[in-house]
């Protein structure tokens, strides 16, 4: 994943963090990690995130997932382009979120 900009020292933060991702095994560390590290509204943002997926991928439009979600359609907008940059990614996701 390209995430920019970083400072070289953002950038060590976000791959240690990536690294220590990658290597739990129990879903209540990441929970853990990630209340942690986020905000009860950033943790929001990020569930809104994946439903916003899911929901394109169901053919809701933009306009209806924003009503929906109440949600501004920029943040559906980010949500559509962040799915065709990453749609491999994102399906996977997806799949785990659908079970």
């Amino acid at each position: 994943m390209t995430h920019n900009p970083m400072t070289n020292n953002t950038k060590d933060a976000y791959q240690s963090l990536v690294q220590h991702l990658t290597e739990l095994t129990d879903s209540q560390e990441v929970d853990a990690i990630l209340a942690a590290l986020l905000t009860d509204k950033e943790l929001q943002d990020i569930a809104n995130r994946v439903r916003i997926f899911d929901l394109l991928q169901q053919g809701i439009t933009q306009r209806a997932i924003s009503q929906q979600l109440g949600v501004g359609i920029a943040t559906v907008s980010r949500g559509a382009k962040a799915l065709q940059q990453q749609e491999e990614a994102i399906n996977k996701l997806l799949q785990v979120h659908r079970r």
